[in-house]
């Protein structure tokens, strides 16, 4: 009995004894594992800065000067842009009209942009046919009504608000794109769009803290109403318009894209001119700039701004789009979202509750997965000329 007692002391023994080596062996191994994983990190930094230094000297001064200066136009000319929008109404302006014929009526501007790309670039202007000009026109004539459906939002909505419901515009931009243009939609895009979908769920849930003492709770939900559909127009717009480079231009350069949008601003302000007129819009603007807080100059500035601040965002798109990547562009945008709720809360007054906040989180996580979803792939190497 004793010695059956000893040999049960000995076992358990020799099994403690196991039991302290696996864990000793089990702590090294997860010693060395944390090691590892530290020098990794160090590594990947170590070749972030490597690539960082590379990509400077790649480049000359003058790159870096255009990228900085187009991607500051993004930030803040289409923030202003929709901040001026808003101004308008909160100061007495009443026509969806002009507000929609201000945001083409600055397409000279662009159209100055493109001399220099003739002159220093080698460049010729495209040379238009009735297909290509047809396909212009149509897309002038979304753009018309878009610029129309965004007037009516800001019209009822604070700009805050308004901004963030635009950025639906990337739901509907991944679904045509996909559906006319045979993009991709992997996961991480879908996970954008679900987020963004339940931003503004949680906007549409907290509208009572969001309305301004003139606007009433159905002025409210239309606006909130021609924001979306505005945003699902500005989504087919663009797909179009990727349909248009793959189909008839079948080139993608910065004097091409800045032509393209030259014509469609051109064909939304003539469309756009004719509902003026029609409606009588123009004879109301000199009383409408009496009325304006401020008189006619103010009113005038706000108008010129606003045609002003929106051509310069476009081309600093533009320039960011070609300069650096889409990628760039995609996160200067999902910037740009926030920067204007906090721009309006602070310029404008705009209600800013708790939900708003939380939807201006999602709808930034949204924009990130989207941006991740899209970034290119390792057998992509697309290249892009001036």
């Amino acid at each position: 009995m004793g010695h059956l007692w000893d040999q049960m002391a000995n076992q358990e023994a020799s099994v403690r004894q196991d039991d302290y080596l696996r864990v000793s062996i089990l702590g090294d191994t997860t010693t060395d594992t944390n090691s590892s994983s530290s020098k990794t990190i160090r590594h990947h930094i170590s070749d972030l800065k490597m690539m960082l230094v590379e990509l400077y000297r790649g480049k000359p001064f003058s790159f870096w000067i255009l990228l900085l200066l187009s991607g500051g136009a993004m930030l803040i000319a289409f923030p202003a842009s929709s901040l001026l929008s808003r101004l308008y109404y909160s100061n007495g302006g009443k026509s969806k009209w002009i507000l929609s014929w201000v945001a083409v009526a600055g397409w000279p501007l662009t159209a100055l942009a493109l001399l220099p790309t003739y002159i220093f670039c080698n460049t010729y202007p495209t040379r238009l046919n009735l297909k290509l000009t047809i396909s212009y026109a149509v897309v002038g004539f979304l753009s018309a009504a878009d610029n129309l459906l965004y007037a009516y939002a800001y019209a009822y909505l604070p700009a805050s608000t308004a901004s963030l419901l635009a950025s639906s515009s990337l739901i509907f931009s991944a679904l045509f794109g996909y559906l006319l243009v045979g993009n991709r939609i992997n996961a991480s895009i879908i996970n954008s769009v679900v987020m963004i979908t339940a931003a503004l769920t949680i906007i549409a849930l907290d509208s009572d803290s969001d309305l301004y003492g003139n606007v009433s709770k159905t002025q409210y939900t239309m606006g909130f109403v021609y924001d979306i559909l505005g945003s699902a127009l500005h989504g087919l717009i663009f797909a179009l318009s990727e349909l248009l480079f793959v189909k008839l231009l079948g080139r993608t350069s910065f004097h091409v894209v800045l032509e393209q949008h030259v014509m469609v601003s051109l064909f939304a302000f003539t469309f756009t001119t004719v509902g003026l007129v029609v409606g009588r819009s123009f004879q109301g603007m000199e009383e409408e700039a009496r009325n304006f807080k401020g008189g006619i100059t103010s009113y005038s500035m706000v108008l010129v701004w606003s045609a002003i601040t929106f051509q310069l965002g476009v081309l600093g798109a533009t320039g960011v789009l070609f300069l650096a990547s889409t990628m760039l562009a995609g996160v200067l945008n999902a910037v740009r979202v926030p920067l204007t709720s906090i721009a309006a809360v602070i310029l404008l007054r705009d209600p800013m509750s708790g939900f708003k906040i939380l939807s201006l989180v999602i709808t930034f996580w949204g924009f990130c997965s989207y941006i991740y979803g899209s970034r290119p792939s390792k057998n992509d190497h697309s290249t892009t000329s001036f």
